[in-house]
């Protein structure tokens, strides 16, 4: 079941990136990276343990974009994104697939703002040097919103992205083996790009 929700994800994504290639006024197609401040859900470290709440760390994401319209225009992107929370002297890392499905309206000359659900797949979680294999559901959805800036053939963007439901890992942190902890790996981060259309 996971190799299908992975499958039908990645060819969600790639399809509606596909969509671009049919050229509008104002449609394009390029590059985009930048730099995430991020920090992930509470942890548990065990049963009836007081939440710990996680600092906030930097993170970096690259991938492509594809863009659809002019005055009004919808923006599918496919991103590999990398986030680090620190918790006292641990910290988790998540690299994930982001799919943010976004609809903009360009405002006032170059700027704009949009807003979009954000489909997620995590490829890889740990914590304190423990890979966590146990996260409640690999595959989960997130909102993004924000406003850009496009000068001629460059882009730049700042957006805020939220995950929808709690998304538990749970994995075994001591000696005993008796005592499981839990993380929640929904993301709450700002996230700001620069893109390059070809």
């Amino acid at each position: 079941m996971k190799n299908l929700k992975k499958a039908a994800f990645l060819a969600v994504a790639f399809a509606l990136i596909g969509l671009t290639a049919n050229a509008q006024k104002g449609s394009s197609f390029g590059f985009k990276g930048g730099l995430n401040y991020s920090a992930n859900g509470d942890y548990f470290e065990s049963i009836g343990d007081n939440a710990r709440n996680p600092d906030r760390n930097i993170g970096y994401h690259v991938g492509i974009f594809g863009k659809i319209g002019d005055k009004l225009y919808f923006r599918p992107e496919l991103v590999y994104t990398s986030t680090k929370s620190d918790y006292d002297n641990s910290d988790l890392s998540i690299q994930k697939i982001d799919a943010p499905l976004l609809v903009g309206l360009r405002v006032l000359g170059p700027l704009s703002v949009f807003g979009g659900p954000s489909l997620q797949y995590i490829l890889d979680t740990e914590f304190d040097g423990i890979n966590i294999n146990n996260v409640e559901d690999d595959f989960s959805v997130g909102l993004n919103f924000g406003i850009g800036l496009n000068l001629n053939k460059v882009g730049i963007d700042l957006r805020y992205e939220r995950g929808f439901n709690n998304n538990e890992a749970t994995f075994i942190n001591d000696n005993l083996g008796i005592n499981p902890s839990r993380i929640d790996t929904r993301p709450d981060q700002l996230i700001l790009s620069l893109s390059i259309a070809l």
